[in-house]
């Protein structure tokens, strides 16, 4: 790791943790020319599938988009970040052990109400209303008795 400081090869480790349920670490360095001191982060550089979107045109997976879809779903609940995290941790789990190289972007719009519906039954209405494209209060009412009878 080139020092961020004088742009050194020579670094040493000095501190190593796990963070984020142990899905990356975090690495404190010292500069053995500089002496400053600095911290890294790693994570596993993992080739998510393509989605295919409904259009059929294909882009790649972004969990940022993935997170403020949730997010927005969420708006103003009590739901606990770390709940939400784990949402997104699940759902990109689902997705990196598909076998195929490409996955329709409705089977993921599909695990985020899964979550969501787990999460905060308001939430999932609220993102199931845009996903589903509901079209008058019949359709709401209709997807509030499914959830009331489970």
């Amino acid at each position: 790791m080139r020092c961020p400081f004088c742009q050194s090869d020579d670094t040493k480790v000095l501190d190593t943790r796990l963070i984020g349920e142990g899905s990356q670490v975090r690495r404190r360095r010292e500069c053995t020319s500089c002496n400053e001191r600095y911290s890294t982060l790693e994570s596993v550089d993992l080739n998510f599938p393509r989605l295919i979107k409904s259009d059929g045109s294909r882009e790649s997976f972004d969990e940022n988009k993935l997170r403020s879809g949730l997010l927005k779903a969420l708006e103003k609940r009590p739901v606990a970040t770390s709940s939400i995290e784990s949402s997104i941790s699940k759902i990109e789990h689902k997705l990196m052990t598909q076998s195929e190289r490409e996955v329709s972007s409705s089977i993921v719009g599909e695990w985020v109400m899964e979550e969501l519906k787990s999460l905060d039954e308001v939430a999932y209405i609220r993102f199931a209303s845009v996903y589903r494209h509901f079209q008058d209060i019949e359709e709401f009412k209709s997807e509030i008795e499914k959830l009331m009878k489970k």
